[in-house]
């Protein structure tokens, strides 16, 4: 439900500098994430198709302790080394010194405590106890650090840093996270492919990189544990599976496409082999293939990819199972990229019948929230807006009865209720609901806060439709600080917010050089973040040729009417002169 501004342009200059509204659902994701006190605690493990026992995270109540490894003994809850012990002793030493090998019963041992430690960090999460969770990680990190101290750099080291950081991924704590790697990165750089776990540590590295945002390191460390996993098992085994998706993933996120589906076709022909063209191990890639065919706008090969998945659910489960239910809702996703609108908003429908129906999620499973949410923007889409609306206030009711009227989760529905009642031209009724919303996130997270600033912008544009423009400018210009506090002053989100601002301070017949100063603010910031060809930067350089020639700088207008023209052709726009 993308929702531009719809009133019929009065003149160029109305069409160029209307503000577009901030699509809500798009900053759903980033709401929750920031938003504190209702952050939910999620733990992602990895694959099934693992060979060895990988350790799960988490804590009990009660007093803190710390685990310990090989020869170490806890003594007033420091771990304390016998030098005498002769692992002990050759571990002291890098892997590059050719250390004895390590016995299986160590080994067995080691993981069984580092389960363990998991298992009592996870207990405690989901308790809600972070605070004895931190205490646990902490304390265990001081004991690993004080073996790394004293010159202990093997697996066990690797390994122990591995199952702390994924608790602190956990606790959410990524500035830790990202420390922790840095020593992990030090400690695993020294050993050899043949050390036991250090495949799996690789592949968990690789996934809190992602995490991180930090891609090709990321990349590097799954690169690593497919070579160690080819070298034992062969070039088609499915132990190969788990690092093949996380570098799909990876080159996904980094645009390169091809690359990820080389990596997707690679785990499906894997699976086709060794488990059969039906095996439900399939969904996974064949999910992340038909995600990347959309973003290609390969409309016809995702609907191939979801209906396979749609196939293998059937057989395995019959119809009216939910994960049917589910595999119709992502077809219908495809057949709405491919332009089969009407065929996709009944399949969605009935997707989320056989899902209700089967009891297959609790009505407020978020992801049955976004299918909800994913059918109510293609009914907007299809001109339905009621059946939309409908959808959205299902969902607000739904947070609001599980989790309170002034739960942070209700804001995200909120923001599409009051697009939707913008798109149909209802401010005043937009008006209230992002009032509501931005009371809501104010006392959850503070007037300061970068996620305020979303239904703040939402109000500035709402506001700027009912024509009350003074009121807008004041809420524009604050959310420029806020982001701009928040993220810098070069970020993507202080752009968005100045461009709403221009529009404004525009049609208040503000000075027109400093509207010009804050045009090539957003230009730049746009060239930067988004590339030079991007619709986003094109509509700012419009906006620039547009306000130079009504201020009769000509020389300055023409190189950059010259650039529109070349752009003209990819985005078959007229150049407004």
């Amino acid at each position: 439900m993308r929702n531009e501004l719809l009133a019929a342009p009065v003149d160029m200059a109305t069409a160029l500098f209307s503000p577009s509204r901030p699509f809500s659902r798009k900053v759903q994701k980033w709401i929750y994430m920031h938003s504190g006190n209702c952050q939910k605690v999620i733990i992602h493990f990895a694959s099934p198709l693992k060979r060895t026992k990988l350790y799960k995270v988490l804590l009990q109540t009660g007093p803190v302790h710390c685990f310990s490894t090989g020869s170490s003994k806890l003594q007033n809850n420091k771990l304390s080394f016998d030098k005498s012990d002769p692992i002990c002793s050759q571990r002291s030493h890098t892997s590059h010194d050719h250390p004895i090998t390590l016995t299986k019963d160590h080994m067995n041992d080691l993981e069984d405590q580092l389960q363990e430690l998991f298992n009592e960090v996870k207990s405690l999460l989901v308790e809600g106890n972070k605070a004895s969770a931190i205490d646990l990680l902490q304390a265990n990190f001081m004991a690993v650090k004080d073996q790394i101290d004293a010159g202990l750099r093997g697996i066990e080291q690797a390994a122990t840093l591995d199952v702390i950081a994924l608790g602190f991924m956990g606790v959410g704590d990524f500035k830790s996270v990202d420390s922790l790697l840095e020593m992990m990165q030090e400690i695993v750089s020294c050993l050899h492919n043949d050390d036991p776990l250090l495949d799996s540590v690789l592949m968990h590295m690789g996934s809190m990189y992602t995490t991180l945002g930090k891609l090709e390191n990321a990349l590097l460390v799954y690169r690593r544990g497919l070579e160690i996993l080819e070298n034992i098992f062969g070039n088609t085994s499915p132990f190969l599976i788990t690092p093949l998706m996380g570098m799909a993933k990876v080159f996904g996120l980094t645009g390169r496409a091809t690359k990820a589906k080389e990596m997707y076709l690679r785990a499906i022909s894997i699976l086709e082999t060794n488990r059969g063209v039906q095996c439900e191990d399939l969904v996974i890639p064949l999910f992340g293939l038909g995600n990347l065919f959309i973003e290609e706008d390969q409309a016809a090969e995702a609907e191939s990819s979801f209906k396979r998945i749609l196939s293998i659910y059937e057989k395995l489960y019959g119809e009216n199972d939910g994960r049917v239910g589910t595999a119709m809702c992502s077809l219908a996703h495809a057949l709405c990229a491919k332009g089969a609108v009407n065929e996709a908003i009944s399949l969605y429908r009935k997707g989320l019948q056989i899902i209700k129906d089967s009891k297959f999620m609790a009505i407020d499973d978020v992801v049955l929230e976004k299918m909800r949410t994913d059918l109510a923007e293609l009914l907007h889409v299809a001109g339905r807006e009621q059946e939309g609306r409908k959808l959205l206030e299902e969902c607000l009711l739904i947070s609001e009865m599980y989790k309170g009227n002034e739960h942070p989760s209700s804001v995200t529905h909120l923001l599409n209720l009051a697009s939707s009642y913008s798109r149909s031209k209802d401010y005043i009724e937009a008006e209230r609901l992002l009032r509501t919303s931005l009371q809501i996130m104010s006392k959850t997270t503070g007037p300061d806060d970068h996620s305020v600033t979303v239904p703040m912008l939402h109000l500035a544009v709402t506001l700027y439709d009912l024509h009350r423009d003074e009121e807008a400018e004041s809420l524009a210009m604050e959310v420029v600080r806020i982001r701009e506090k928040a993220s810098g002053e070069q970020s993507l989100a202080v752009g968005e917010a100045l461009d709403c601002l221009v529009s404004i301070q525009n049609r208040l017949g503000r000075d027109d050089d400093k509207l010009l100063t804050l045009l090539k603010r957003i230009l730049g910031i746009q060239e930067r973040m988004l590339g030079s060809e991007s619709e986003e930067t094109v509509t700012t350089l419009k906006k620039i040729v547009f306000l130079l020639d009504k201020m009769g700088r000509k020389d300055e207008k023409m190189p950059l009417q010259r650039r529109l023209s070349m752009l003209r052709t990819k985005y078959k726009q007229k150049v407004p002169i």
